[in-house]
């Protein structure tokens, strides 16, 4: 039953307007703290980068000024779940254009519940339908000030908010018991592998520990062999850059072709225990094809490598490619300067890769295994602390919490 009746209110008239200023007009000093959309984090909801800006760098339009406990909303798609609110750290600092800053009256609207608000799916729905433009779909502050939202009483917000601020930290430290755990991973794996040359660790390259085999470095079909009108809903699995961009296989965007098309591209086949690499748009993430992979090729936009499995394990050569500093400085000086920092077949087969010995690469797997067993048993917290976060902010504004 509902506690007390929430009735929908503009935006806009919750709201107090928020000065701006021009470049260097109204501040003595040389500097200032600057916002933009790349500082919000968009998972923890947070400020986690600020720049100190020289005036005489400022952007040449005119800048929002915020104050502490201001809620900054992303008015530009893909970051329309871009949503913080201002530290004091932070008052008196400048924000972007790209956000629409919102300044509560506080005897209306108390600020943690608009900001709850603003980070809902429906809001976040609402606000992509409602975007415009070709090139940066994007909704103006207008739109966002003539949303509505549901508001009870000042006193019945602070409550709600109050509840949702404690399920969201419930929510913070699983994620941060994830991170400490991938933290651990690292720190394994450089304290076993980190110090190649004292250690004596023999160099080779990873055309030198592929099968020995036509084909065991590939990449997937290029132009008219694969059109995306080719696509089909059902079939054989197509496998992508999203496939392995966030350094582990996760299975995203369906894309599928017929039988008969596979028949036509079976040599892209990819195989389990693979190591795939990214080499176009977001270059050089790496993921490794799941045991229990449906029959599968890859795009162009993939590099597939099948190891020797009596010379590198598949597991090592992740961490290596993700983790050890001599792949990194390696990536590093073959992007430097190429279109999107792209990678190619011919410069991965010659990267230099360290092989430890096998015993020592199974000992590393054998504690990579035992800390994916605890990552598992995290994301599944993580994912359920979610879901009731999810569920109580779709109670609290319905007037059901």
């Amino acid at each position: 039953m509902s506690r007390t009746r929430a009735v929908p209110k503009e935006i806009g008239v919750l709201v107090e307007t928020v000065e701006t200023c021009e470049p260097g007009a109204s501040t003595s000093e040389a500097d200032f703290r600057y916002v933009d959309l790349s500082a919000v984090d968009q998972d923890t909801k947070r400020i986690s980068a600020d720049r100190l800006v020289p005036v005489s760098e400022a952007p040449s339009r005119a800048r929002q000024l915020i104050r502490t406990g201001d809620v900054l909303v992303s008015t530009v798609r893909p970051n329309l779940n871009a949503v913080a609110m201002v530290p004091e750290r932070l008052d008196g600092a400048i924000a972007s254009t790209g956000f629409c800053v919102l300044r509560p009256k506080r005897d209306l609207l108390w600020g943690k519940y608009l900001f709850h608000w603003a980070r809902t799916s429906s809001f976040v729905s609402q606000m992509v339908r409602l975007a415009t433009g070709a090139s940066y779909p994007a909704v103006t502050d207008r739109i966002i000030l003539e949303s509505l939202v549901p508001l009870p009483p000042l006193e019945e917000q602070r409550r709600i908010a109050a509840i949702l601020d404690k399920a969201d930290a419930l929510r913070q430290k699983r994620r941060l018991a994830l991170q400490k755990l991938d933290s651990l991973t690292q720190s394994i794996f450089l304290d076993m592998f980190g110090n190649a040359e004292d250690q004596g660790f023999a160099i080779h390259t990873v055309a030198d520990i592929a099968l020995p085999k036509a084909g065991s470095i590939r990449t997937g079909p290029f132009g008219s062999q694969l059109l995306h009108s080719e696509f089909v809903e059902d079939g054989i699995a197509v496998l992508g850059i999203d496939n392995a961009v966030a350094n582990e296989f996760q299975w995203a965007q369906p894309r599928f072709i017929t039988e008969k098309k596979y028949r036509e591209l079976a040599r892209y086949t990819v195989q389990p225990k693979d190591v795939l690499i990214t080499i176009m748009g977001t270059c050089g993430r790496c993921a490794i094809v799941p045991e229990d992979i449906p029959l599968a090729i890859n795009t162009k936009h993939l590099c597939c490598i099948s190891l020797d499995a009596t010379k590198c394990l598949p597991e090592f050569l992740h961490s290596y490619f993700t983790l050890h500093p001599i792949a990194h400085r390696y990536l590093r000086g073959v992007t430097k300067g190429a279109i999107m920092g792209g990678l190619n077949m011919e410069l991965i087969k010659s990267m230099p890769v360290i092989i430890p010995p096998l015993g020592m690469q199974l000992a590393f797997c054998e504690r990579l295994q035992q800390l994916h067993d605890l990552k598992r048993g995290e994301n599944f917290a993580t994912q359920r602390h979610d879901a009731v976060l999810s569920a109580l902010q779709h109670l609290a504004f319905r007037g059901k919490l």
